[in-house]
C-alpha cells in the first residue's frame, strides 16, 4: 500500500510542480474575454503532460544504474559473469537490437532493462535472482527483459503516461474554469476557485489515470514473457522462471523502472499493480504451448 502511494503521489507531484510553475510564470492564462480557449489550453495540457514523462525516460538510465548501485559489465571478471554478458548478446542478436549494457546489482530477486533508445538499453538482474534461478531460468528473465527493449516498451509506456497527464491537466483546467465561473459570474473563470479546483482535480484524476497506465503495464507483461518464449524457443523455461519467482519476495523497483521489471510485489489493490498474477502469466504461457 505505501509504494503504491508513493508511485502515485511522485508522478501527480510533477504534474502539479509544473503546473504551478507555468502559473507563476504567466503562461497558464486559457481565457480572455472570449471565454476558454481550448486550443490553447489542450496545447498548455501537452507540454506539462509530456514534459515529466520524457525528462524521465531520457534520464532513466543513469538514474537507474545510481538508484539500484548497478555494476556494469563492460569487461567480464569471471565465468558467471562472461555467462551473463555472452548470454544479454545471443538474446539481442535474436530480438534484432544492438547489445545492451548488462549490469548486475545487489538486492533480492527481480530484473529489470531501461533506457530511451532500444539501442542503447540496459539489462540488469539482482544477486537474489542470479542465487534463487538455475541458469535456463535466468536465461528467461534476460529474456523477458530484451523483449521488454525489443518492444519498445519503455518508450511506449513513457507516450502513455505523456498522454494520459495531458488528459488529466486539460480536464481538471476544465473543470476549475467552470467552478469559478460559477463562483465569480464576472471574473475570466481563472481566481482562486479555478487554481483550488483545477489542483484538487488534478490530483483526483492523476489517481484514475494511474489505473489506465497500469493496466498497458499489465498488457505489456504478457508480451514479453511471450516474447521470451519465442526468443528460448518454448515456453517451459520462463513458466518455470515465474513460478520460481512466485515462490520468493521479488526486490523492490525504483518507480521509474518498475514496469519494466520481471516481478512485482503483490498488491490488495490490483488495479494499481504495474505486473499480472504470477499465475496468470503462466496460464497465458501455457495456451501459448498448446
Amino acid at each position: 500500500m505505501k509504494r503504491i502511494a508513493l508511485f502515485l503521489l511522485t508522478n501527480i507531484a510533477v504534474l502539479v510542480v509544473i503546473s504551478v510553475v507555468v502559473n507563476l510564470l504567466g503562461l497558464g492564462q486559457i481565457a480572455d474575454a472570449n471565454g476558454l480557449n481550448l486550443g490553447a489550453l489542450l496545447a498548455l495540457s501537452a507540454v506539462i503532460g509530456f514534459t515529466g514523462a520524457i525528462i524521465s525516460l531520457l534520464i532513466s538510465k543513469p538514474m537507474a544504474k545510481w538508484q539500484t548501485g548497478a555494476h556494469v559489465i563492460s569487461q567480464p571478471s569471471n565465468a558467471d559473469e562472461q555467462w551473463l554478458f555472452e548470454t544479454v548478446g545471443k538474446l539481442a542478436t535474436r530480438a534484432g537490437i544492438k547489445m545492451p549494457e548488462v549490469a548486475v546489482y545487489e538486492g533480492e530477486p527481480n530484473a529489470f532493462a531501461t533506457g530511451a533508445f532500444k539501442n542503447s538499453a540496459l539489462v540488469a538482474v539482482s544477486t537474489g535472482l542470479l542465487q534463487s534461478m538455475n541458469r535456463e531460468e535466468v536465461e528467461a528473465v534476460l529474456a523477458h527483459e530484451v523483449a521488454h527493449v525489443a518492444n519498445g516498451d519503455m518508450v511506449t509506456m513513457t507516450l502513455i503516461q505523456g498522454v494520459v497527464n495531458t488528459f488529466v491537466v486539460f480536464l481538471s483546467r476544465i473543470v476549475g474554469y467552470a467552478v469559478d465561473k460559477q463562483l465569480n459570474k464576472d471574473g475570466n473563470g481563472q481566481g482562486i476557485g479555478y487554481f483550488v479546483t483545477s489542483m484538487v482535480c488534478q490530483i483526483v484524476f492523476g489517481v484514475l489515470a494511474s489505473i489506465v497506465v497500469a493496466w498497458f503495464s499489465r498488457h505489456r507483461e504478457f508480451r514479453a514473457d511471450a516474447g521470451a518464449a519465442s526468443y528460448m524457443g518454448q515456453p517451459n523455461s520462463m513458466m518455470s522462471a515465474l513460478a520460481t519467482l512466485g515462490r520468493v519476495e521479488p526486490g523492490e523497483l525504483p518507480k521509474s523502472i518498475q514496469a519494466s521489471g520481471i516481478s512485482d510485489k503483490p498488491s490488495l489493490m490490483a488495479l494499481f499493480s504495474t505486473h499480472p498474477p504470477i499465475e496468470a502469466r503462466i496460464a497465458a504461457l501455457q495456451q501459448l504451448r498448446k
